[in-house]
């Protein structure tokens, strides 16, 4: 073929030279062109008496390739493994947790937490797994007077699961339960850290970038998990798999990825989505946020359709089976997930061609696209509402008004809620940990270049159609045009405007905020296209990028090992016993005096620790999602108001209470900021104080019940009755015939 392409040009050559007699220029141009086409002929046949060699250099490439890839997959896992040993001798180191009891191996679960361990105790104790999990969706021995579907109600998918492989994998040979529990928890945290590690590395191209990702999630995992205060809480077993999720969704809307990796990371993202959806009731709101993020990467032309179609596959299956295995639940149906598909699904679908056109008539009709989606959303989501009543909504909408601001109540529950810490806007004593740790100032110049990137490629890709937009090389250093880096530029934002109202966001934003600086750093991408815009000239900007993302993590690096590693190891050498003897006192004279039929008032996080350590039934649980159980927990609190004796107890008896539990903390509770003690909440939504004009007026006819009850007198006496006491609990009998004695 070379040869034939070569005569027809000498031919066509002679011809031209004839008919238009070329000067000399013409000539040289000819014969250069004769002497190149000699040159590929004898190419051509040192290839094929060579075998190919050209071949070699892609073979190479492969092999480096397939090495990078094994060394990363190993360093991830060192990580993730370095990090989940730590956790697991720290957790050791802080609570003694070899040389307690079971009882009081339990109360570590704090915050009211003991109370998913006891189901999964539950599910071990029983002849038949089948049997449990009946009893568990039609439970009457948790909530006194009240039959509930527990799996549904708590969320209690990890204890099954957890309790099943404990069951088929014989573990109970050679570790306990509460050992295989903790360490199921502990090893999610291990792929929490990977998952960490796959992102950053995945957006850089380095495995540094995941090392430095990891060490810096590790000296920030204060504001990053909440595995260290109560290890059974929902968002640990949540949040690895979400970590997982969005690791996939990073390779997957990556624009250099091959169709093998690509099915990996579709498969890995609808596995990992269901599952999350599962183990955490407020999962939906999570995924809302981040579907949000999409919709705004495919309403500025940064993702293909047909990935955004096969991620809204995704989610409305994940959706789907969510439903069938969370019992028909209304949450579900009524999230705003599922409006935001419905609304960005058939409005895109009317409007195929939003992506067209010139620019003012584009940014028209991606106005009317945003316009469109939201009414949609929200239509569909009032028609929900109407016909399938969520319960959720009217609390939640009270609660943010009194938040920023926009109206005062009386109302416990709303008041209760934004005294909650994780629900307050967080101090700057966060953002002065992140600034310590170098990962907070790294993030913001790193932020600051995409950002600039991103509005240069969408401008771009606005103001010219989309078959005239070629496609990028990764040295041109247009970072803002990867869709898989603008997505964590709007998950990021996103986030850490949401953590900026609510302090508990923090643990959605700190571990992304730490992988997304750890690849700006080490991405020569990023380096790439600093140096585009300055227009450095004296270095080749190729070599200085490379430099430069080898050096500066080098140097991260080296000062986070200099600073928090002699820390960490300290952790781990410091005596930090947490021990409550009063509260193993209580449990254990639970167990040992009363009848199993038993039922308890008191705050939901003791009644938490009581149902794990006796299975006794109670009058409220641990939920600060649910009204049901908010108004039940306020009307235990009313132990600590200024009510009267016959008030309290005519309370507890409505809620089938035959003990109710007075803790000495909260009773004598020190004056709080903003008026958060509970006894205030209460004095507030009883009417016995009114604030007016700055000033504080007390209307109650009665002193408060938790201090008068200890005095042992009538009328307090009459219905109530001292079974026990320490220095923190005191338990009082509920009478069931009143005894009139003075």
């Amino acid at each position: 073929m070379t040869g034939l392409r070569c005569r027809t040009s000498d031919t066509f050559q002679v011809a031209k030279e004839d008919e238009d007699k070329q000067s000399d220029n013409g000539e040289v141009k000819d014969e250069a062109a004769e002497e190149d086409c000699e040159q590929k002929e004898d190419a051509s046949n040192k290839r094929e008496s060579t075998g190919r060699p050209s071949e070699r250099p892609s073979a190479l490439n492969a092999i480096q390739r397939v090495l990078r890839l094994l060394f990363g997959c190993l360093a991830a896992a060192v990580c993730g493994t370095l990090y989940a040993a730590y956790l697991s001798a720290f957790h050791e180191r802080k609570f003694w947790f070899s040389t307690r009891q079971e009882v009081e191996r339990e109360l570590t679960f704090q915050g009211g937490s003991g109370i998913y361990y006891y189901y999964y105790k539950h599910m071990l104790a029983a002849t038949s797994y089948n049997r449990a999990f009946y009893e568990l969706t039609t439970d009457d021995g948790t909530l006194a007077g009240q039959t509930i579907n527990a799996v549904e109600r708590l969320s209690l998918y990890p204890e099954l699961i957890t309790s099943y492989i404990y069951r088929v994998s014989g573990s109970q040979d050679f570790v306990e339960p509460i050992y295989f529990y903790v360490g199921t928890v502990l090893a999610l945290q291990a792929v929490y850290a990977t998952a960490l590690f796959v992102c950053s590395w995945l957006m850089s191209g380095t495995w540094a970038a995941g090392t430095l990702a990891v060490a810096w999630y590790v000296v920030s995992r204060a504001d990053a998990t909440k595995v260290e205060q109560a290890v059974p809480l929902r968002e640990n077993w949540a949040l690895p798999y979400y970590a997982c999720q969005v690791a996939a969704l990073t390779g997957f809307l990556s624009n250099h990825i091959g169709l093998a990796a690509e099915l990996l990371c579709y498969l890995t993202m609808s596995a990992t989505t269901l599952t999350f959806l599962l183990v955490w009731e407020h999962s939906h709101y999570v995924l809302f946020v981040q579907a949000f993020c999409l919709f705004l990467l495919d309403s500025l032309d940064l993702v293909p359709p047909r990935k955004m179609s096969d991620i809204h596959k995704v989610y409305f299956s994940s959706l789907l089976l969510a439903f069938f295995f969370h019992f028909h639940t209304a949450a579900l149906l009524g999230s705003p997930l599922l409006s935001l598909l419905i609304g960005s699904g058939l409005v895109r679908y009317l409007q195929q061609t939003m992506k067209k056109g010139p620019l003012v008539a584009r940014l028209m009709k991606l106005f009317l696209y945003f316009h469109l989606v939201f009414s949609t959303g929200i239509t569909f989501h009032y028609f929900i509402k109407n016909v399938v009543p969520v319960s959720e909504g009217q609390f939640v909408w009270k609660f943010l008004e009194v938040k920023f601001g926009l109206n005062t109540t009386n109302d416990f529950v709303s008041n209760f809620l934004v005294c909650q810490e994780s629900l307050r806007s967080p101090g700057p004593d966060l953002f002065l940990r992140l600034t310590r740790t170098s990962v907070l100032p790294f993030y913001l110049l790193v932020l600051a270049v995409c950002v600039a990137s991103a509005l240069q490629a969408v401008c771009t890709r606005l103001s010219v159609q989309p078959t005239q937009s070629g496609e990028r090389r990764p040295e041109d250093g247009h970072v803002g045009e990867r869709p898989e880096v603008v997505y964590h530029v709007f998950h990021t934002l996103i986030f850490g405007g949401l953590t900026l109202l609510f302090d508990g966001m923090k643990y959605f934003w700190t571990p992304y905020v730490c992988a997304f600086a750890a690849f700006g750093v080490c991405s020569p991408d990023l380096w790439m296209t600093v140096f585009r815009w300055l227009r450095v000239k004296s270095v080749h900007p190729v070599v200085l990028s490379l430099i430069l993302s080898i050096a500066v993590p080098t140097i991260i690096g080296f000062s986070l090992w200099r600073e928090y590693c002699p820390r960490i190891l300290a952790d781990l050498s410091e005596l930090q016993e947490l021990y409550d003897p009063d509260a193993a006192e209580l449990i254990v004279w639970i167990r040992t005096r009363l009848p199993a039929a038993a039922v308890f008032a008191g705050s939901p996080q003791l009644l938490g620790a009581v149902k794990a350590g006796t299975g006794a039934a109670v009058t409220g649980l641990p939920l600060h999602s649910d009204v049901d159980m908010l108004r039940r927990s306020e009307d235990a609190y009313q132990v600590y108001s200024m009510r009267s004796a016959e008030e309290v107890y005519k309370i507890l008896t409505s809620r089938k209470a035959n003990y109710v539990i007075v803790e000495e903390s909260l009773c004598n509770q020190l004056t709080s900021e903003r008026g958060c003690r509970v006894k205030d909440l209460l004095d507030v939504a009883n009417g016995h104080v009114v604030h007016d004009n700055g000033e504080t007026l007390a209307f109650s006819r009665h002193r408060r019940f938790c201090h008068e009850i200890k005095t042992n007198r009538s009328p307090y006496s009459n219905y109530f009755t001292r079974v026990f006491w320490n220095r923190s609990y005191h338990v009082y009998r509920v009478n069931a015939v009143i005894s009139f004695q003075y």
